[in-house]
């Protein structure tokens, strides 16, 4: 009962503070986040030193490279944390504005305003720069936020929070727009997902687990992120050398993330060619092929080791120095295999040939399809959003990386001169 207490205190304070903010001007918004981005960078130290604290936890308790990448507060990353909330700042303002007004034959003008959604609750594993993202992102939109992140970065997050509330409170805004549950108490987050009287929205953001755990418990509307499962298709008719490049950058720029490479679908035609140069590259840097039979072939000859991929590394999303290849007989193949294991994230194709570009944009049915680029500039900063509150991979309402237009919703509006229903 009293678990129960702390979660609906939480919640209500913070539909009162979406009552609060949903009034206030842009000008407004905009000075709170580029102070709240000075502040980030001024206490960098104190951040650091409350990092370091998870790290160590991190360390003794088993957790991965993968995941204490994800978690280490750099220099560089909180800078770019203050960047994004600067970003944010410059981006107009989606409240307010009405879209598809149209004049009625009697006159009557229709049109629809966005409006924020009101409260949405995040659910997070080891990231701590989504807590500023998404209060930023939130904020901006005029919307409350409740934000649960994982056990691995508490000590972080609740710093994080700490300088928001600190800015807020100067501000003369209630810290209630951005709540943090503070304990890592696994029973609070079933309690969580009952509270659609006073919850809009649920994001949850991270392993596959979590999110159909999310799904299968909350009583409130759910923007689901599977995995990242992200495939590259190389086609016959591309520059070889360019390609490359683009399927290292794919893999390696980070690995821990869910827009990394993880599948490469290579034409039949391209393959004796191309498989062994990108083969080399990626193995000199210490990942792990698996590939299909002609995969296994190929790099025999090449003397590079390439076990056999099962079923499950078509359907594994790695985070990890491990990539499956496949090599297909056309395009077709490649976009029905996409189809098939995928999870409609990011897909990319290399191709120097309009028609087969356009064929693939056409049919791979993913919320972010690219042409000669690399999958891991799949994200909301990198499309102009300023941050991504998470990526969807759902159709409803939301796909794709979710920024600020993607946290409001419409009301329809209706402007008349006494009209009336004959």
């Amino acid at each position: 009962m009293e678990k129960e207490k702390y979660i609906q205190n939480l919640c209500r304070e913070a539909k009162e503070a979406a009552n609060q903010i949903m009034g206030i001007s842009t000008e407004k918004k905009n000075k709170v986040l580029l102070k709240i981005a000075g502040a980030l960078e001024e206490r960098k130290k104190d951040l650091q030193a409350e990092n370091n604290k998870d790290l160590e936890k991190g360390k003794e308790s088993g957790l991965n490279q993968a995941l204490l990448d994800r978690l280490e507060l750099t220099d560089k990353r909180i800078g770019e944390m203050a960047q994004c909330l600067k970003e944010i700042a410059a981006l107009p303002d989606p409240v307010g504005e009405v879209v598809n007004m149209k004049t009625r034959p009697n006159g009557m003008k229709v049109g629809r305003m966005r409006v924020p959604i009101g409260v949405v609750g995040i659910i997070y594993e080891a990231r701590p720069n989504v807590t500023s993202d998404a209060a930023g992102l939130c904020f901006k939109s005029s919307n409350a936020i409740i934000l649960r992140g994982g056990k691995e970065a508490l000590h972080s997050n609740k710093a994080i929070v700490d300088i928001i509330k600190d800015v807020l409170v100067e501000e003369d805004l209630s810290a209630g727009c951005v709540q943090f549950i503070e304990t890592p108490d696994r029973e609070l987050v079933p309690i969580l997902l009952k509270q659609n009287q006073w919850i809009d929205l649920i994001i949850p953001r991270g392993g596959k687990g979590l999110i159909q755990t999310v799904v299968e418990n909350s009583h409130i509307p759910v923007i689901k992120h599977y995995d990242g499962i992200c495939h590259i298709y190389v086609d016959d008719q591309v520059n070889f050398d360019h390609a490359r490049q683009v399927t290292v950058n794919s893999k390696m720029q980070r690995l821990s993330v869910c827009n990394a490479l993880e599948s490469l679908l290579i034409h039949e035609k391209a393959a004796p060619q191309f498989l062994p140069a990108v083969a080399r590259e990626l193995h000199h840097q210490g990942v792990e092929l698996r590939g299909c039979l002609q995969t296994r072939e190929i790099l025999e000859k090449e003397n590079i080791p390439c076990p056999e991929a099962t079923e499950e590394d078509w359907r594994t999303e790695y985070l990890d120095r491990i990539l499956a290849v496949k090599i297909v007989p056309s395009i077709e193949k490649a976009v029905e295999h996409i189809n098939t294991y995928g999870s409609h994230h990011t897909d990319s194709i290399l191709t120097d040939s309009y028609w087969q570009s356009k064929y693939f944009i056409e049919h791979v049915d993913s919320a972010c399809v690219f042409v000669n680029t690399s999958t891991r500039l799949s994200d909301g900063h990198q499309f102009g959003l300023g941050a991504e509150i998470g990526i969807s991979t759902d159709k409803l309402h939301a796909r794709g990386p979710m920024g600020l237009e993607d946290l409001t919703t419409t009301k329809y509006i209706v402007l008349g001169e006494n009209h009336l229903r004959e």
